[in-house]
């Protein structure tokens, strides 16, 4: 029973200090929610990059060009083989009419291919694949079909891909990092500011006897409860400041071309990180701020 008073005690006293040094816990939580919105804004901006480059990459396509001596029926049977193949998600049959239609098309003056013979083209057929960095292995097993005479990919258009998709995870990584330790250094030298007014208490509880636990509680609870207001401030301007540029975005011609995924789609992604960033940094940063004063 007197455990349990005592913890108590020091819960209350935890959250007393939050009210009774007041400024400098509206400077911890205000540094925690700038801190946090710098920190999602790259991570959901960084997000959004890669989702657009694996959009892009999945657009990638590789043509199966068929043997000239086969008829189209025949060609076209060559379909179901291919459809077949693992990794291959879909394979869209192109005759060589067609093919001879999409050619003149792409030219700037159209007149200068009028009785151009069709037989000038082969029967192919268009494949998208469901991972694209299993491409060459998939032409390997495309190229020995029957009825198979070339196939174009575009290898280093995906490797382009591929490495930039790494380049965006490193960078990741790295800006989530260092923006991290950044804040933790900030919230642990604005706390450390509140404890220069308390540190005559301190050195007066640990002169009674008081444990370093028991003296740490308190600040604990304090930067437990300043991490998740900043995360839930942080959370909720995060949202807001989103949303807006997606509006901003929407009614601009020019940016039509960049695809932000909404706001809600990372919702439960957002909600722990943005929570377990919150209480790290209070929490660690109050017990890192302590740690010298408890030095008497």
């Amino acid at each position: 029973m007197k455990k349990n008073k005592s913890i108590g005690y020091l819960l209350r006293e935890g959250i007393r200090s939050i009210f009774r040094h007041g400024f400098m816990s509206f400077a911890a939580i205000c540094v925690t929610v700038a801190c946090l919105i710098i920190m999602g804004s790259f991570s959901l901006i960084l997000y959004n990059l890669n989702i657009m480059v694996r959009d892009l990459e999945q657009e990638n396509e590789i043509l199966v060009y068929v043997d000239e001596n086969l008829t189209e029926a025949e060609a076209k049977s060559v379909g179901s083989q291919i459809n077949l193949i693992e990794n291959v998600e879909q394979s869209r049959f192109v005759s060589r009419e067609e093919a001879l239609e999409n050619f003149v098309e792409t030219q700037d003056d159209e007149t200068l291919f009028i009785g151009l013979d069709s037989t000038t083209f082969r029967h192919r057929f268009v494949v998208s694949l469901t991972d694209n960095s299993q491409m060459a292995y998939t032409v390997s097993l495309i190229q020995p079909l029957e009825g198979v005479a070339d196939i174009s990919a575009p290898y280093e258009l995906e490797e382009g891909f591929r490495t930039i998709q790494r380049v965006l995870e490193v960078i990741s990584i790295a800006i989530i990092a260092i923006l991290m330790v950044v804040t933790l250094f900030i919230i642990s030298n604005t706390i450390k500011l509140t404890m220069l007014d308390r540190k005559d208490e301190i050195a007066i509880m640990k002169m009674v006897g008081a444990t370093d636990g028991f003296i740490r509680l308190p600040f604990f609870v304090e930067g437990f409860i300043i991490g998740l207001l900043g995360a839930g401030i942080a959370f909720g301007l995060q949202w807001l400041l989103y949303d807006l540029l997606l509006a901003n975005i929407a009614t601009a011609d020019s940016l039509q071309l960049f695809n932000f995924v909404p706001f809600v789609d990372v919702l439960w992604v957002m909600i722990p990180a943005f929570a377990a960033a919150g209480l790290f940094v209070g929490v660690f940063g109050s017990l890192m701020s302590i740690r010298k004063f408890l030095d008497v």
